[in-house]
């Protein structure tokens, strides 16, 4: 039998990886294990309570993750991950509660050749507050000697992702950008348009 690649290993055993993303570099730990959240949160020193994004490394393991999605929202997310794009959607069943975000969870679908097995809370490897890092060298050094794993992707495009709000898609149709980041928000809608 082969060994698992060396992050799904590392996410398997509760650790912490530092990894290049689609848009800056970020931190990883298993969605579901509560001491690798807990060094997450601390390496970036940011409070616990600020909701965390799962990511997931197909859109189908996505949408297999969520079967309560309604059928507009499925297309919605079909039509926008992966990329990058953080979804806000209803969660009615509360999954992945050690994500935080109450009646949403925050989704993205990254598609960079890497697999952790398993979903991952993932945030930006930055000290709360701090500027994103669009290299491994602009990863601050306590980060860095913190985490079991590091992966350089090279220099990434620097700008995290939009987070688009599709709580409400559902029942009216509304959505809303609730931050701008790498992908424009006439982007998003052409791509929700033609989902509908």
């Amino acid at each position: 039998m082969s060994e698992p690649p060396p992050l799904a290993s590392v996410i398997a055993r509760g650790g912490v990886a530092l990894i290049g993303v689609d848009t800056v570099y970020g931190l990883c730990a298993d969605a579901q294990d509560p001491a690798a959240a807990k060094r997450l949160v601390e390496l970036k020193r940011r409070a616990a309570v600020k909701p965390t994004a799962v990511a997931f490394f197909s859109l189908q393991a996505a949408l297999d993750a969520l079967p309560e999605l309604g059928p507009r929202t499925r297309a919605a997310v079909a039509a926008l991950l992966p990329g990058p794009l953080t979804l806000l959607l209803p969660n009615p069943s509360g999954r992945y509660p050690l994500a935080g975000g109450g009646g949403l969870l925050g989704v993205r679908v990254i598609d960079i050749g890497l697999d952790a097995g398993r979903p991952v809370l993932l945030t930006s490897a930055n000290l709360a507050g701090g500027p994103e890092a669009r290299t491994l060298a602009e990863v601050p050094a306590e980060i860095r000697a913190g985490v079991d794993l590091e992966i350089d992707r090279g220099p990434l495009p620097g700008t995290p992702s939009t987070v688009i709000d599709l709580g409400e898609l559902e029942a009216d149709g509304r959505w809303r950008v609730a931050r701008v980041g790498a992908v424009a928000a006439s982007t998003v809608e052409l791509a929700l348009v033609g989902s509908s």
